[in-house]
């Protein structure tokens, strides 16, 4: 199959060509830049595009089987109104020019996976939330999300899949090495109340999440992406410490998390129990549904 990918130098897009290229597949990246390539590698590469190029109509990407669109800047960063404009842009403007391409192109594009946020949920305690739950959050990246997801839906693709991602478990990338720091420094805890959800995905299965969505033709919507297992902020801190055989016992109060990180605190002091009730329906195999297994699985690496 031939594959477009966009963000596909990230987190998720980095493990997701390495599946793909060892599958046989063909894969392009969308990028801003084309990156030197390592011609004396013996392994099959990937094909980089830029999306200028992209706007260019080439013949290479006329036949895709499916467009892959993880495009987006890093949230883990103190937000203004400067970090605000350039999150919601990184999303919204990649999603637009894909949905331009599509319009122009020969046939309707087979099967488009465009990202998407959990957060869209709002935050919540008590509840859990799974597909059916209506987008009730009303913060800043609960808007961006909506609007990401209106702009996936003007691609004209026979399939569409918005995919709301939980904070993905990787010792190689994303907000998982910033939790696990303080624990490796000895001074782990609590964060605010530490009774706030936490949801979240093993990278190895939001890969695995997105290669079963390709080949099963019946799902199609939103798809949570994440865990069957959330549980609460200490919880979490308490299951890094026993694996990790470190301490967790130093409490970082709301007060001092809301001065120091502004309103980008809400991502550590509020949460929400999100389930993939879809991809449990339609047969997806989780493996590692549990933290203590994910976390295993990472420490081992």
């Amino acid at each position: 199959m031939k594959m477009l990918l966009s963000g596909g130098t990230g987190l998720i897009g980095t493990k997701l060509a390495e599946k793909w290229l060892h599958e046989g597949h063909e894969v392009i990246i969308l990028t801003r830049s084309v990156p030197a390539v390592d011609h004396s590698s013996r392994t099959r590469q990937s094909i980089y595009l830029t999306w200028s190029q992209l706007a260019q109509m080439p013949a290479i990407v006329e036949d895709v089987d499916v467009v892959v669109n993880l495009a987006g800047e890093t949230i883990n960063q103190r937000w203004n109104d400067k970090t605000k404009d350039r999150i919601r842009k990184s999303r919204l403007e990649p999603t637009r020019q894909i949905a331009d391409w599509a319009s122009k192109r020969n046939g309707v594009l087979p099967l488009l996976i465009s990202a998407s946020g959990s957060s869209v949920y709002g935050s919540s305690d008590r509840d859990t939330f799974d597909e059916q739950s209506p987008p009730a959050g009303q913060d800043f990246l609960s808007d961006v999300v909506r609007q990401w997801e209106a702009a996936a839906d003007q691609v004209p693709a026979q399939r569409t899949v918005k995919l709301r991602i939980a904070p993905v478990l990787s010792t190689e990338g994303g907000a998982f090495q910033k939790i696990l720091l303080p624990y490796r420094l000895g001074f782990g805890g609590r964060i605010g109340s530490g009774q706030q959800p936490f949801s979240w995905i093993h990278i190895d299965d939001i890969v695995r999440l997105i290669n079963f969505i390709v080949h099963d033709k019946t799902l199609s919507g939103v798809v949570n992406a994440s865990a069957p297992e959330s549980i609460t902020n200490d919880e979490f801190g308490r299951k890094i410490g026993f694996i990790y055989q470190k301490p967790h016992w130093l409490p970082v109060p709301a007060a001092a998390l809301k001065l120091l990180l502004g309103e980008m605190s809400i991502l550590v002091l509020e949460g929400q129990h999100v389930f993939p009730a879809k991809a449990l329906q339609h047969g997806f195999q989780f493996r590692y549904p549990s933290v203590e297994q994910a976390l295993l699985a990472l420490k081992e690496r």
